[in-house]
């Protein structure tokens, strides 16, 4: 007699996994260039956000 194996549980991925995935993927760049200029333009330190105040008018964003 030939006997079949048992049947092998179906692994599926969730479908929610890959838009978890991508809202990840483009909201951490976001939170961190928020963050970047929280922490860099309210920065104790002249020097820092002069420093960041300058990157900003080189890269052509007007600030003020």
């Amino acid at each position: 007699m030939h006997r079949t194996p048992p049947a092998q549980p179906s692994r599926s991925v969730p479908t929610a996994l890959p838009a978890v995935r991508a809202a990840l993927t483009y909201l951490t760049p976001v939170a961190l260039g928020f963050a970047l200029l929280g922490l860099v333009g309210f920065a104790p330190y002249p020097a820092v956000h002069d420093a960041f105040h300058d990157v900003r008018h080189v890269a052509g964003f007007p600030c003020h």
